[in-house]
């Protein structure tokens, strides 16, 4: 028998009203629910699966499920890396006539686990320095947006393995609040409640030896604030360069790459004197292939992707062109296919072609670092040319054909 109910939802399900709305969440009968790694939490939660999706079900007050859809729904249009929120369920009742609390339904991010679980197994130096990487990214680009979280923790955020590096997702908004901007008051306030909670979990999970012994639960959370405060600099601080210093837009986009973030593209303005205040944009890892695809039609990998889009938004910068499109279209005909078809015939086995233009432009980066001074497309592929490529073997291994090796 169907209970009333009064759901409001983004998802039009038929089999939300089938659910057992008139038990308590805790008492839901195993049959509806998914066994999966969840943090701590002041509310009930239980998985549930729905067709070939699984949702987290909240039990919370009404007002404070409302106020939470709404600014999840929020954080979806502006594309930021939050779970998706459902539906609220209200007017809850048992079958005697008592009130039941609300129930917020959000969409489990699929392959997704909270922090705290990764926290609670053996963690490598490096798989730990990622992790905290991601963190560190989300608060920022969290903060750039406007929003407050009010609640960071290791239980609240969730991770996922994105093209070998890891990204990181809002699961929890309740205590949160999006604004136009925040202060440096609000920002340091959110990361002081961040720190605290981060270094309160980790002393929890290390009491119930769960915490491998390697890992300080305060070095933790310290490294947190540190990489926030690192990354924030680097992003927010605008740099004026010249007209011609293409080769110091492609060093503050290195400098972001060697502390493990990855800028999507260059905001600029011009100042007097004809220079450029210059910006990047950072996101999260694995955006960067569809991208280079969208604008270009270029199929790479992930690296590739990510050094290919590089040059191009360091060539809009110096084109003046707005129009992304359009910079795209003209930096795959002026720059990227010129670059590939000085390649003579007899060497364009040794490497595919975003290979090949990624190879160049490290190249390029190395001898313009010896120079002082950007040396140009040109002279960069002139010299991979004739000092490096020519000494490659043919990429055969890339097709299953083992390649002989002298001795």
């Amino acid at each position: 028998m169907l209970v009333p109910v009064r759901i409001t939802s983004a998802l039009v399900d038929p089999a939300l009203l089938d659910l057992p709305w008139s038990t308590p969440l805790e008492e839901w009968p195993a049959q509806h629910l998914v066994a999966l790694p969840q943090g701590i939490s002041r509310h009930i939660v239980r998985f549930v699966r729905l067709g070939d999706y699984v949702y987290a079900f909240k039990e919370t007050r009404e007002r404070i499920a409302e106020r939470e859809y709404d600014l999840l729904r929020a954080l979806e249009r502006i594309d930021f890396p939050s779970v998706e929120a459902v539906a609220v369920v209200a007017d809850r009742q048992t079958d005697d006539g008592e009130p039941l609390e609300s129930v917020l339904i959000t969409r489990h991010l699929q392959f997704s686990l909270p922090y705290r679980a990764l926290f609670s197994h053996t963690l490598r130096p490096e798989t730990m320095s990622r992790l905290l990487d991601a963190l560190a990214a989300l608060i920022v680009r969290m903060h750039l947006t406007g929003f407050f979280w009010g609640d960071c923790s290791l239980s609240n955020t969730l991770f996922r393995r994105d093209a070998g590096a890891f990204a990181a997702y809002l699961v929890d908004a309740e205590t949160g609040a999006l604004h136009n901007s925040l202060s440096n008051g609000q920002r340091g306030e959110d990361l002081e409640i961040a720190r605290v909670n981060i270094f309160g979990e980790a002393l929890d999970l290390q009491a119930a030896g769960l915490l491998h012994e390697s890992i300080d639960p305060e070095v933790v959370c310290e490294e947190v604030v540190q990489r926030y405060e690192r990354l924030w600099h680097e992003i927010t601080y605008e740099q004026a360069i010249e007209r011609e210093a293409r080769h110091d837009i492609e060093g503050r986009i290195r400098r972001l790459n060697e502390l493990g973030f990855d800028v999507a593209e260059v905001a600029m303005s011009t100042i007097e004197g004809g220079r450029y205040l210059v910006r990047p944009k950072v996101v999260d890892a694995g955006y960067h292939t569809r991208r280079l695809l969208r604008l270009t039609g270029l199929d790479a990998e992930e690296n590739q992707a990510r050094k290919l889009l590089n040059d191009l938004d360091a060539y809009r910068a110096e084109s003046d062109l707005i129009d992304e499109q359009q910079a795209a279209h003209r930096w795959l005909t002026e720059v990227f296919e010129p670059v590939v078809r000085a390649v003579p015939a007899h060497l364009r086995r040794k490497l595919e072609p975003q290979e090949l233009f990624a190879q160049i432009i490290e190249h390029k980066w190395l001898l313009s670092e010896q120079a002082g001074r950007d040396v140009g497309m040109r002279h960069a592929v002139q010299s991979y040319l004739a000092d490096v490529l020519v000494h490659r073997p043919d990429e055969q291994a890339v097709l299953g054909v083992e390649v002989p090796t002298a001795g």
